[in-house]
């Protein structure tokens, strides 16, 4: 098993509570202008401009088959060095919560897809679980 200690950023999509590695995040941001691509997958919503960079905005409830249709308020900007030859993406999310630490002992790796190495596993809290997510298993699909 990885070492799993570390800080981790929640976010919500839909009813559920997610999480990826602080280490991945390089800014959250409000939802501006989204160009859409023709042709794009299903996941892809478009392009922004983000400081100059051209950055592809993900829809993380396509991905994870989320049925739920908020209105997403938040992009999770991620480093441009996990989605390789793509530059950089962003994942539209309902809410972003807060950024906590989770030891080796928080972690759940049994509950995830063997097949599915975007899930690391679930991180269990006093009365909830987070799902805590890989992005660059996601971006590697």
């Amino acid at each position: 098993m990885t070492d799993t200690n570390g800080q981790v950023l929640e976010f919500e999509l839909g009813e559920e509570t997610y999480c990826v590695s602080i280490d991945y995040v390089t800014e959250i941001v409000d939802i501006g202008d989204v160009t859409k691509v023709p042709n794009a997958p299903p996941h892809v919503q478009g392009v922004m401009d983000l400081r100059g960079r051209t950055t592809s905005i993900i829809d993380p409830k396509v991905v994870f088959n989320i049925e739920e249709e908020r209105e997403p308020k938040r992009i999770i900007v991620f480093d441009p060095d996990i989605v390789e030859d793509q530059g950089a993406a962003g994942w539209l999310v309902d809410e972003v919560f807060q950024v906590v630490h989770v030891d080796d002992g928080d972690l759940d790796t049994s509950a995830g897809d063997e097949d599915d190495e975007s899930i690391k596993g679930v991180v269990k809290r006093d009365d909830d679980f987070v799902i805590w997510v890989d992005p660059e298993a996601v971006h590697a699909e």
